[in-house]
């Protein structure tokens, strides 16, 4: 009597882009929808930061089934709105609310650092690339946190640092309105460790354009804290520029990486879209 055979598992097709951080998948459109491959791509995010999915061309519908099987859906707005896809543009036509905002997105930064839980991670889809530039930046704050000395780790584990969205507008706008200034304080200011203690056992950094002064240190010391870190987990060695080619979709862990838009035309209406993943993890517990 013949024995039916199982259907054979799909393999997970892989290539790294740098020894710490980033990797291209290359499985087809239908292997990855199917929904099999979301665990194992779950752990490679983790472990490599960025994954890279050269010109999949997943339309909206495709890319927030795809974002399911990954874990939970995170809608991009907690106005109960369905708001499923989020347009990643200057655009002021397409993005009326957040085109200003997003000029804090040419800094390194973490999503969520003025939330106690911070979302898992992003996945970005490329339908208009920029006429110049617009590559996006990322770094490995697990492995820049992993690669500083023992007296480092020390010096830094008991750090913690103010986090502010206000502080990010003298980045792009050193000379802001007093009422643009009182709007940005409005939301508020974060106290989180420098060194986030993951439930893994893992630690990373967590810094960026937000990270505003270190709690009980001297201002001069505490800007050299957290310039020279910054400095450190932005380094060739920690990090990845993508240039963009439509279609590319790509993810980072939100939790264990940093990231940036690198500069580019303001008018070239380059325009990207963006799905989320709930936060699993607080900053501390």
């Amino acid at each position: 009597m013949a024995t039916a055979l199982s259907p054979a598992r799909t393999r997970l097709v892989q290539e790294e882009i740098k020894p710490v951080i980033g990797t291209r998948i290359l499985n087809t459109k239908e292997e990855l929808l199917a929904g099999d491959l979301g665990p194992e791509i779950r752990e490679l995010l983790e472990q490599r930061g960025v994954l890279v999915f050269p010109r999949i061309n997943f339309n909206d519908e495709e890319q927030i089934a795809f974002t399911k099987t990954l874990g939970t859906f995170a809608p991009e707005l907690q106005d109960g709105t369905d708001h499923k896809i989020h347009k990643i543009t200057l655009d002021v036509k397409e993005n009326p609310q957040s085109a200003e905002y997003l000029k804090g997105s040419l800094y390194w930064h973490i999503d969520g650092t003025m939330n106690d839980t911070p979302i898992l991670a992003s996945l970005l889809s490329c339908k208009v690339p920029a006429t110049w530039g617009g590559n996006t930046g990322f770094c490995n704050t697990y492995a820049a946190y992993e690669a500083l000395t023992d007296e480092q780790k020390a010096e830094y584990e008991t750090m913690r640092v103010v986090h502010s969205v206000w502080a990010t507008v003298f980045y792009y706008e050193p000379e802001p309105s007093l009422a643009k200034l009182k709007g940005m304080q409005r939301i508020g200011e974060n106290e989180l460790p420098l060194v986030w203690n993951h439930r893994s056992g893992r630690k990373s950094l967590v810094l960026g354009c937000t990270a505003h002064r270190v709690v009980g240190v001297e201002p001069m010391k505490s800007a050299e804290v957290l310039v020279g870190l910054r400095e450190w987990a932005t380094g060739e060695q920690f990090s990845y520029s993508h240039e963009w080619s439509v279609g590319d979709l790509v993810i980072w862990d939100n939790t264990g990486t940093m990231h940036r838009a690198e500069k580019y035309d303001p008018a070239c209406n380059r325009m990207m879209h963006r799905t989320k993943l709930q936060g699993e993890e607080p900053f501390e517990e």
